[in-house]
């Protein structure tokens, strides 16, 4: 069992910055593939980005490519996301998610997901 607690949401400027975390627990962290999805006030939830559990590779949904980093420390069980530039667009709940495969962009095959946190861009 996987317990992931993101935090680092909050409202932001358009233009601003704004770091994600996510805080797993369990010993097995880098045998995980992790994402960031969002879902915006009145739309389906989205993929943002993966990493894989080396931090190896990496993965982007094409609206964010540029401007979002993902990035892992599995000495201290956390991933990130870094999100520059933001825009309004970019407003919603980010959810971290845990998977043993690798799967951008499909959320089917996600094991465990955290609660959220909200991001607002205000323009």
């Amino acid at each position: 069992q996987v317990q992931l607690v993101e935090s680092g949401g909050g409202l932001v400027q358009a233009g601003g910055s704004l770091r994600l975390s996510c805080a797993a627990s369990g010993r097995t962290f880098s045998t995980y593939v992790m994402y960031w999805f969002r879902r915006a006030p009145g739309k389906e939830r989205e993929s943002v980005a993966a990493i894989t559990g080396s931090g190896g590779t990496t993965s982007y949904t094409d609206s964010v490519k540029g401007r979002f980093t993902i990035s892992r420390d599995n000495a201290k069980n956390t991933v990130y996301l870094q999100m520059n530039s933001l825009k309004p667009e970019d407003t919603a709940v980010y959810y971290c998610a845990a998977s043993v495969k690798w799967h951008p962009g499909w959320a089917g095959g996600i094991d465990y997901w955290g609660s959220g946190t909200l991001v607002t861009v205000s323009s």
